[in-house]
């Protein structure tokens, strides 16, 4: 019974990818001069889960400075400017194959991450880019959507999950205080230190004495 449960799921993931590609495809007419790759080697690629990124490691690579990659966010330019990952630059999934988007897409120095608030716009960014035969290409798994509920306001774990439960809440609470999100203990005030009073040294001035005259003379 779980065995035929999970073929069925199988099934409807892979008619889900070939509904996308063929999605992206309809787009394609008038690139026909890129010949891209063969439709057997997208799909293999496009059932891989390593063309996912998890949050956790986008994250990592934000707060770490890491200089290898570039976002790119293929929602609408209302949604970009309400909110967008750090340095994002928006390229809305309708200009994907507008000749001035070719050069940040079609990049051989950088990774290319593409995001939109879930996958679905993603992943049909994707499968275009790669079908022109673009490399280094990688989705946000879960995009917005999943960035906020684990790494802006990531779950606070219960008493019967594991240290590495705690440990992973602990990295994903320091990341979300480095894109400013603040914490109620971070402006707990705790009780001063009382500082005692310490009486003034007395200070006793010394008279200098006065010179006696000079005795006797000529």
């Amino acid at each position: 019974m779980n065995t035929t449960k999970s073929v069925s799921k199988r099934y409807v993931f892979l008619a889900a990818i070939l509904i996308v590609l063929a999605g992206g495809l309809v787009l394609l007419p008038k690139y026909q001069k890129h010949e891209g790759i063969e439709p057997e080697e997208l799909l293999s690629k496009a059932i891989s889960p390593e063309r996912y990124i998890s949050t956790d490691i986008l994250a990592d690579k934000l707060v770490n400075q890491d200089p290898s990659f570039i976002l790119i966010d293929v929602r609408e330019e209302s949604e970009y400017t309400k909110y967008s990952l750090p340095n994002a630059i928006n390229i809305p999934l309708k200009k994907l194959l507008d000749e001035e988007s070719i050069p940040y897409l079609n990049q051989a120095q950088y990774n290319v991450i593409l995001f939109s608030n879930d996958n679905f716009y993603a992943d049909q960014a994707w499968v275009l880019c790669n079908r022109l035969g673009y490399k280094n290409l990688k989705v946000l798994k879960g995009g917005i959507n999943n960035w906020y509920k684990t790494i802006i306001n990531p779950p606070v774990p219960t008493e019967d999950m594991t240290s590495l439960d705690y440990e992973l809440y602990n990295t994903r609470k320091a990341a979300s205080m480095f894109f400013g999100v603040a914490y109620p203990e971070q402006f707990k005030v705790d009780k001063p230190i009382e500082v005692k009073k310490v009486a003034p040294k007395k200070v006793i001035t010394v008279q200098k004495k006065k010179k006696k005259p000079a005795e006797g003379g000529c």
